[in-house]
């Protein structure tokens, strides 16, 4: 289950003990919640944060609860189609687990071969609330108490090369761009002839 750490993030569960999962607006998300059942496991899910990743573990603790907070209108999840005899939304409440002993990151996910079909490293995979099989779940939680893997090196930069000079121009170009314009004398003017008087 993912959330930004900005709204709420595993520290809020370690002090809360228990919250509902509000806020789902995608219904591929609201029907994978209602697919769940009391004491089914949650991968509590860092997203939106760099680096994404599982902070900690939670548990479901009670299944169809009303999100409140599409009544609310100063809410942004606020759903004005929504109404209280009707509700579109519905949630899981989850309580705490444990934080993990190590945060497992997106990239040490992607990377382990054991995770390589999970649907969160599926391209275009936006939902908030995505099934994790058992297996999948055991390995994160086993690398959350292994030490954390070495980061990769950054290949060195290859060394710059110098710039290149331009070409100076021929001696001959200088020298006939020094050379002054030749003028050409011109021709003198005739005299007109003198009629004869009679």
């Amino acid at each position: 289950m993912k959330t930004e750490p900005e709204t709420f993030s595993i520290d809020d569960l370690v002090r809360l003990g228990r919250e509902p999962w509000t806020g789902v607006r995608s219904h591929f998300a609201k029907m994978h919640m209602r697919a769940m059942t009391v004491g089914d496991p949650v991968l509590f899910y860092h997203s939106s944060t760099e680096p994404p990743g599982v902070a900690g573990l939670a548990r479901v603790s009670q299944t169809g609860v009303v999100d409140e907070t599409q009544f609310d209108p100063a809410s942004q999840y606020f759903d004005p189609k929504s109404k209280r005899e009707a509700p579109t939304w519905d949630c899981v409440e989850v309580e705490l687990v444990e934080k993990l002993p190590r945060y497992v990151s997106l990239g040490e996910i992607r990377a382990t071969p054991e995770l390589a079909d999970m649907l969160l490293l599926r391209r275009g995979m936006r939902l908030s609330v995505q099934p994790v099989t058992e297996a999948e779940y055991q390995r994160i939680v086993a690398m959350s108490r292994e030490p954390a893997p070495p980061l990769p090196e950054k290949p060195a930069r290859p060394p710059r090369k110098p710039a290149a000079k331009r070409a100076k121009p021929a001696a001959k170009k200088k020298a006939a761009a020094k050379r002054k314009p030749v003028r050409t004398p011109k021709a003198p003017k005739r005299k007109r002839a003198q009629g004869r008087s009679r």
